[in-house]
């Protein structure tokens, strides 16, 4: 396992990454009450909260962002096996520094996280969504990184306001266009059948039908919910797998394009840079 811990002004970063050929748990506490919001990679772990004879699992966490009250008594705990690497990023501050938090951070925690201020529990999960591509290509960016010593620490913080930032920017927005749970729940159901079939996605109205909701509102209430359309979200999470498999696995340019959905190489590649900002064939493995 590699772990980092990077602290900024009253906060305390720690950047988390471990694979195991055999299935292996991982669980850790906090020394005091703090408010969390916990970014997770594309390693989709498996996590458990334990506290007062209580568990809570996250089976699907690839792409999750996760904000929650904890404090001392309460138990996370990962398991990791090698199809399910630990890819994570903890932001957390103590809640008795609030009050101290510069440009007024304290208050945009009152306001967007009024529950995880004021806690009734030992845990208290806050809101939750998965990212948009914008935050998903900083968590990337983070695990990816090739600097070391104070460079890589002055990169990490960097990141992780960024990261914050977009997080409560997201946020948000979600609580100006709240809808209703079933309706939430059709959506994650329409990104998850985009994921298990990148390579021969359904159309638009394919999906509508597959999830029991129409094109209008798939459209609209999509972009409100993981910040970009339908179909640019698939774009993203077809170049972020084609990136992973290139860069972790023995697979040409053109096997990497046909296994995301990619006919056209010429056209992958132009997709390629535009995201990442430089062609495939420049990934260093």
């Amino acid at each position: 396992m590699t772990r980092d811990i990077i602290d900024i002004n009253d906060f305390t970063v720690l950047v988390e990454e471990s694979s195991s050929e055999s299935t292996i748990t991982d669980s850790c506490y906090f020394d005091e009450p703090v408010i969390g919001v916990a970014f997770y990679g594309a390693g989709d772990v498996n996590l458990t909260v334990r506290f007062d004879k209580k568990e809570i699992d996250f089976h699907r966490t690839k792409g999750l962002a996760l904000s929650f009250y904890a404090n001392e008594k309460v138990e996370f705990k990962h398991t990791i096996s090698s199809d399910k690497p630990l890819q994570c990023v903890l932001i957390a501050t103590a809640v008795s520094n609030l009050e101290k938090l510069p440009n007024e951070e304290g208050e945009i925690f009152e306001q967007l996280l009024h529950q995880l201020v004021n806690p009734s529990d030992p845990y208290v999960e806050g809101p939750q969504f998965f990212m948009t591509p914008t935050m998903q290509m900083v968590v990337d960016q983070v695990f990816d990184i090739q600097y070391e010593g104070k460079t890589k620490m002055m990169f990490f913080r960097s990141q992780m306001t960024t990261l914050l930032s977009h997080f409560f920017g997201q946020l948000a927005t979600m609580k100006e266009n709240v809808m209703k749970a079933p309706e939430r729940e059709k959506l994650y159901e329409a990104k998850q059948i985009l994921l298990d079939n990148m390579d021969t996605p359904p159309s638009l109205t394919e999906l509508s039908r597959l999830i029991g909701l129409n094109s209008f509102k798939l459209k609209k209430n999509f972009k409100a919910l993981f910040g970009v359309p339908v179909f640019k979200y698939l774009q993203n999470e077809r170049l972020t797998k084609a990136h992973e498999l290139l860069r972790k696995e023995d697979m040409s340019i053109q096997e990497a394009a046909w296994h995301v959905g990619y006919d056209s190489l010429s056209s992958f590649s132009n997709a390629f840079a535009k995201k990442y900002g430089f062609r495939p064939s420049e990934i260093s493995r």
